[in-house]
């Protein structure tokens, strides 16, 4: 029987959690994956480690003095790996004809244009940058269906519903006899922190996540429970679900990842133990499955699941973000430019936790609404509230 040519991949923030992640399942299946290209921020030491033991034709680093730092390491190994710099390097990797796939896990903003070029290019696109959907949606998705790009999402949220939905869902919940989507979220770790006492909560405290390892921005998000409202977004445009289809569901344990409720009663589920590789891994072989390195979910040990609905006074943010997606064409990009401003400023201890939705919302009725008809619309109202909650950030200070 002769064997499937291994994927060639291109890994889009190899150096944070979904990224190490991604090349742990890699390095499980060496005859089902080929590393092209690795991309970091500034990672030089960790780049370079992936680059000795994956061997990939590119790497690439946003910073220049980083990229040749990463350069003299690779010379004196003698890798072969050429070092590229910059964001039209990152568009560049994304869109490689060798290229099969892209794990898009660049996290914020400026994962957008490489995300971009790879589904202009057609590439199966592995999206765990859920920026790109809350950004540019409209934009992004004409393009994945302009080049017939197989688009697979791999926030745990969304894969479990991709799994739990009909095998080639068209779009139409109503026609696939689909109810609503359920989003789970974990709560965070100020879950059940009294009200009076998030004012004084630490970027350390944000930062502890009870179930999940994320980094520092994602975990902020996952405090405010914002990085559920932009999961609200990306599920509207991966499934066609319109705000009213969509329910988060608080629920602790992080085992049921999401649920699909159909019309005739039955909801389905995916569950599995919190972590990365279970959807990664089934982003990547799909249509198969293959062993992620996870350990295998012990329902004994879990024994009791609760589920409470969200509480908008204490996550302000979860309801900014359905806001922003009734009120559609660059409210989105507002949502998350202002938020990326605002989480940014709190991690410096600029400003209180509290202040992050504050700003957000200031930005919101600062900024009017425009529809979004190509990539500079988003970036036009993506400057405009970064300038913004800078402005209002200035202000708090003070």
């Amino acid at each position: 029987m002769q064997q499937t040519p291994a994927q060639q991949i291109t890994i889009l923030g190899s150096t944070g959690s979904i990224g190490t992640s991604t090349l742990d399942v890699v390095a499980r299946h060496p005859e089902k994956f080929k590393v092209v290209a690795l991309t970091a921020n500034s990672q030089v030491e960790l780049l370079f480690k992936q680059c000795r033991q994956f061997r990939p034709r590119y790497a690439v680093l946003l910073d220049e003095a980083s990229a040749a730092q990463l350069r003299s390491l690779v010379r004196e190994a003698g890798l072969g790996t050429e070092v590229l710099t910059g964001v039209t390097a990152l568009e560049q990797v994304a869109a490689l004809p060798e290229v099969d796939a892209v794990m898009a896990a660049i996290v914020g903003a400026a994962g957008l244009r490489p995300t971009l070029a790879a589904a202009h290019a057609g590439k199966k696109i592995l999206l765990a940058n859920k920026e790109t959907l809350v950004m540019a949606g409209n934009v992004f998705m004409d393009a994945v269906r302009a080049s017939g790009s197989a688009l697979l999402p791999i926030d745990s949220e969304h894969n479990a519903i991709f799994q739990a939905l009909p095998r080639g869902y068209d779009g139409n919940l109503a026609a696939n006899g689909v109810r609503r989507i359920l989003l789970t979220a974990s709560g965070g770790p100020f879950r059940n922190t009294p009200l009076s006492e998030l004012m004084s909560v630490t970027p350390e405290q944000a930062c502890a996540h009870p179930n999940w390892v994320m980094g520092r921005k994602i975990s902020v998000d996952s405090a405010s429970m914002m990085n559920k409202g932009l999961e609200v977004i990306e599920a509207h445009w991966l499934f066609n679900a319109g705000a009213d289809d969509i329910q988060v569901v608080v629920h602790p344990q992080s085992v049921i990842h999401s649920l699909v409720e159909y019309v005739d009663g039955s909801v389905l589920a995916q569950l599995g133990n919190p972590d990365m590789r279970t959807p990664i891994a089934y982003g990547l072989a799909y249509p198969e499955r293959i062993d992620s390195g996870v350990a295998a979910l012990d329902l004994f040990k879990v024994a009791t699941m609760n589920f409470v609905a969200p509480d908008f006074a204490r996550f302000p943010c979860l309801a900014l973000a359905y806001q922003a997606l009734r009120a559609a064409g660059t409210a989105p990009a507002v949502l998350n430019a202002a938020n990326e401003v605002a989480v940014a400023a709190f991690l410096d201890k600029q400003i209180s936790f509290l202040s992050i939705p504050r700003v957000i919302e200031t930005v919101l009725d600062a900024l009017p609404v425009s529809v979004v008809g190509c990539l500079d619309d988003v970036l036009v109202a993506d400057a405009e509230a970064r300038c913004t909650a800078q402005r209002q950030i200035q202000q708090l200070a003070k």
